[in-house]
């Protein structure tokens, strides 16, 4: 911490918590990779999917770092989560319409408000309360199923086989629950994930986070904590997302690419002659430059995550 001894205490603060928060997901993450080796998993294609037009090579020292929400998958899982849960009557129908209002915020502003963030970090913690982890996961494989196969988006599932086939790990970063990620990844084949962390004693969530919801500067804390626990070598990383708020984490990398990007990530990406790819529309976008960093671009976890999850516990 001797290098944050330059910020004003309050900056401090919330610096040491997104390492906090960086640090716990990385972990979360490798030991669900550790458990994950020992399991038989699926790694073709999906089906119609294109092979990428750039080469990715084998190197143990690179991995792939992809954001999850409109960067994997349609929307956000969050948002997926939520109505699987509201389906199991965890809220009620008025806690539906308000969290798919903040859907709908988040797909066409395409930014998230500071005060959703918090409503949704208080909102998410209180519904998980009480809750046992393994309750959580088990209904996260349902909800998988029924709402976020089909919405997982082929030409990045290509990207992500073509790390795969060359050797390389390949994680996704999200905002969303960890434990939501990692059963994504899992059947995605992927080698884990790093989502923002549930405190849990005893297999029981607490309602407080580890740190904070992995956005934005935590997200790039959370990839560098990995990446030094599994000796890679950043610049020769790859990392993919769709949201301006994941340029942090996308500029630590040697190769960050822009998918079915925001307007300001596309402003910025054409800058910097970052790739670009654009899915939404059964179009590539323009591609430039070199592929540089990584993705972030988790906006809607936290944003849609409290009015999506809330439901009154008496």
């Amino acid at each position: 911490m001797a290098a944050l001894r330059w910020l004003t205490p309050r900056r401090r603060s919330a610096t040491a918590r997104s390492v906090l928060a960086g640090e716990a997901s990385a972990e979360a993450a490798r030991k669900s990779a550790e458990a994950a080796e020992t399991a038989e998993r699926t790694r073709e294609a999906a089906p119609g999917a294109t092979e990428p037009e750039f080469p990715v090579h084998g190197d143990e020292r690179a991995a792939a770092f992809f954001d999850l929400d409109n960067t994997v998958m349609q929307g956000a899982a969050i948002f997926h989560f939520g109505r699987g849960l509201y389906k199991r009557k965890f809220f009620e129908t008025r806690d539906l319409a308000r969290f798919a209002w903040q859907q709908a915020w988040f797909r066409l502003a395409g930014f998230e408000d500071p005060e959703h963030m918090q409503d949704a970090r208080d909102s998410a913690l209180s519904i998980v309360k009480g809750h046992r982890v393994s309750e959580l996961k088990s209904i996260g494989e349902e909800i998988y199923d029924e709402y976020m196969a089909e919405r997982i988006w082929p030409g990045t599932r290509a990207l992500a086989q073509a790390h795969l086939d060359a050797g390389q790990k390949v994680w996704l970063v999200t905002a969303a629950p960890v434990e939501i990620a990692q059963v994504i990844a899992r059947r995605l084949g992927l080698t884990g994930a790093l989502g923002t962390v549930a405190e849990s004693i005893g297999g029981v969530y607490t309602g407080k986070l580890v740190g904070e919801p992995l956005h934005g500067p935590a997200k790039a804390e959370a990839v560098r904590a990995l990446a030094a626990a599994e000796a890679l070598d950043l610049s020769r990383c790859a990392a993919y997302s769709d949201s301006h708020n994941d340029i942090p984490m996308l500029s630590l990398v040697g190769h960050p690419y822009a998918i079915n990007p925001d307007s300001k990530l596309r402003k910025h990406a054409r800058e910097l002659e970052w790739r670009l790819r654009d899915y939404r529309t059964g179009r590539k976008a323009a591609k430039v430059g070199i592929p540089a960093a990584a993705g972030v671009g988790a906006v809607a976890g936290g944003t849609a995550a409290a009015i999506a999850l809330h439901r009154r516990r008496r």
